[in-house]
This record gives C-alpha cells, sequence and structure tokens, in this order.
C-alpha cells in the first residue's frame, strides 16, 4: 500500500471578516511548519485573496468551499474553478452537506464541478454522508456509495482528489460515531473506489474524517486505518485547536 500523507483541511463556511481572517490564517500559517501533515484552509469567498496573501510561501494550502460547473458564463453569484485557481487556490470542497441540502445539489451535480475543478488544476475534495435517519435505518454504506459512484470525477486517482466522509447528524453537534462505524465507513468508501477507480487509486486516495472532529478525539479518530486527515468546520476557527489536531496525526 502506498503512503498517504495526513491531511487536515479547514471549512470556514460563513465565517469571518478580513481582519480576524487574516489573522487565523497567519496563526496557522505559522504554527503548521514542520508538521507531518498537509493543511488545506477554505475560507469564504471574500477572504479568498487577502488569505491568500497571508499563506504565500507557507506550507498550509488555500482553498475554495464551492465552484460552479461551468468556466465563465452568466451564472450571477458564481466562481469558477479557474477563478479560484487564479484566487491562489489548490483545492476546493464540493457536494458539502450543507450545499447539498441548502442548494439541493445532486450527486450528478458535484461531479460536473468536480470535472471542471481538476480541469483547472484544483484538488477535490468531495464530501458525503448520511443522516440521521439512513443511520437509524441501516443504510449508511449504501448511501455513501451511491454517493461516491455519483460524484466521483471522471479522471479522478489518489493525487486529485480527496473524498470526505461527513455524518451529516454529527456535523455541529458535538456528536460522533464510534471510532468503529468510523472504521466501517472508511473502509467501504476504499473498497467502494478500488471497485470503481481501482486499487492502485483506492490505495493511494486520502478518506477525510468530517463531523465534530476536535483536539479531544483527534487522536483516537486519526489512529484508524482508512482515516487519512480531517475536514474540520467548529475548530478550525481556532487556530491553537486546529493545529491540535494536524498535531494528532500519526
Amino acid at each position: 500500500m502506498a503512503a498517504r500523507q495526513p491531511l487536515i483541511a479547514g471549512n470556514w463556511k460563513m465565517n469571518g471578516l478580513t481582519a480576524d481572517g487574516v489573522a487565523l490564517a497567519h496563526a496557522v500559517a505559522v504554527g503548521a511548519g514542520g508538521l507531518s501533515c498537509g493543511f488545506v484552509i477554505c475560507p469564504p469567498a471574500t477572504l479568498l485573496a487577502p488569505v491568500s496573501t497571508v499563506l504565500k510561501g507557507s506550507v498550509v494550502g488555500l482553498g475554495g468551499q464551492d465552484c460552479h460547473a461551468a468556466v465563465k458564463g452568466a451564472h450571477t453569484g458564481d466562481i469558477s474553478a479557474a477563478m479560484l485557481a487564479d484566487t491562489g487556490c489548490s483545492h476546493v470542497i464540493l457536494g458539502h452537506s450543507e450545499r447539498r441540502t441548502d442548494h439541493g445539489e445532486t450527486d450528478a451535480g458535484v461531479k460536473a464541478k468536480a470535472q471542471a475543478a481538476l480541469a483547472a488544476g484544483l484538488t477535490v475534495i468531495v464530501c458525503v454522508g448520511e443522516s440521521e435517519a439512513d443511520r437509524d435505518a441501516g443504510r449508511t454504506l449504501d448511501v455513501v456509495g451511491t454517493q461516491v459512484k455519483g460524484s466521483l470525477p471522471d479522471g479522478a486517482t489518489g493525487a486529485n482528489t480527496v473524498i470526505a466522509y461527513e455524518p451529516v447528524w454529527a456535523i455541529g453537534t458535538g456528536r460522533t460515531p464510534t471510532p468503529a462505524q468510523i472504521q466501517e465507513v472508511h473502509g467501504h468508501l476504499r473498497s467502494v473506489v478500488a471497485g470503481t477507480l481501482g486499487r492502485a487509486a483506492a490505495d493511494t486516495m486520502r478518506l477525510l474524517y468530517g463531523g465534530s472532529m476536535k483536539p479531544g478525539n483527534a487522536a483516537e479518530i486519526l489512529a484508524l486505518a482508512d482515516v487519512d486527515g480531517g475536514l474540520i468546520g467548529g475548530a478550525s476557527l481556532v487556530a491553537e485547536d486546529f493545529l491540535a489536531i494536524g498535531k494528532s496525526c500519526p
């Protein structure tokens, strides 16, 4: 099996004005030096340019929280993948549960965006996850497997694509699945990737856990065999907490 460098990605969601966003990015950039994992922070679109300036020359990458499937055109309020790359982004989060819920995004729509992102040279972080109803009904593996198959872009590899598993019922709630439940889902996701893209892609593709990961539980989760990092929400807004999660990487 190929080695997979852990990735800790921070999703700031709709939080941050210029002064506090720049200060947070600076603190992360300073603290991330010398750590074994990779770091990416994904601020809201209004902060991409100033944060890009702060991160220049650091080990921390910059990511967008969404992009449009089209290269350009009459899409008021949207941002293309090329625009993200032009602002200094190396990554983009796609298909987050909040986008799927708030904006009705489908697997096919996420796939189209992901293909546009790959064409622009970005690494895509494709999100999948089940609702509490799906979990209680025993549909978790079917749901996330279907989402992966429908959302992964053509040409996806371990180098250009990351999958983030986010149990919807655990995001921002303080609830987390047990380590055994997390490993079960991540192991299933790797099997689905192997069946879809081949074993080489499955062995090199990083699978992140997202859903109330924090300094207190990060080490246990990151030690699981098929967990290769985290997609961090609330804890990414506090530099010390975000960096502490990174320090927990094996």
